[in-house]
């Protein structure tokens, strides 16, 4: 009878967790509104180490986001593997207003889905940790994010 592999988890350096969300767009943020906590998808790119999306003025996202802590988590699993990574970041999310940093990140192309009046809103990964979740046969070689979306041996 074989002994079913338990997945380990080892945290990710700063590096990693930057590497990680900067192969994604899509990502998850955590906010305050009403006094009640969501979650809400949305698109984005990492640009200098920060975190930038767009949203539409007069949203929940946009009224949640001007100058408040929120959470942004970033991952990809493999279910039937039990493999995968997450990547939290924790900051204060501000609008973008400088028209000069506003044109260079319209060269970046911050991807979004609604096509509407927009704000430009920044979430700095001062506060970033991370979780890689694989396989115990693989422990003994370093573990590093070096695939598009998989965590694989470092050669």
């Amino acid at each position: 009878m074989a002994i079913a592999e338990h997945p380990l988890v080892r945290s990710l350096e700063r590096d990693e967790c930057l590497q990680l969300l900067g192969r994604s767009t899509f990502g998850r943020i955590g906010v305050t509104y009403g006094a009640l906590p969501a979650v809400l998808p949305v698109n984005y790119r990492l640009v200098d180490e920060s975190i930038l999306f767009r949203t539409g003025h007069g949203t929940k996202l946009h009224a949640a986001t001007c100058h408040s802590i929120v959470a942004f988590e970033v991952d990809e699993i493999d279910a039937l593997a039990h493999t995968g990574w997450s990547v939290m970041v924790t900051g204060e999310a501000r609008r973008v207003t400088d028209p000069g940093r506003l044109d260079a990140l319209e060269a970046v192309g911050i991807p979004h889905w609604a096509d509407t009046d927009e704000a430009t809103v920044e979430i700095a990964t001062t506060m970033i940790s991370g979780r890689w979740i694989g396989r115990p046969s693989a422990a003994h070689q370093e573990m590093s994010p070096r695939s598009p979306g998989r965590m694989t041996p470092a050669s």
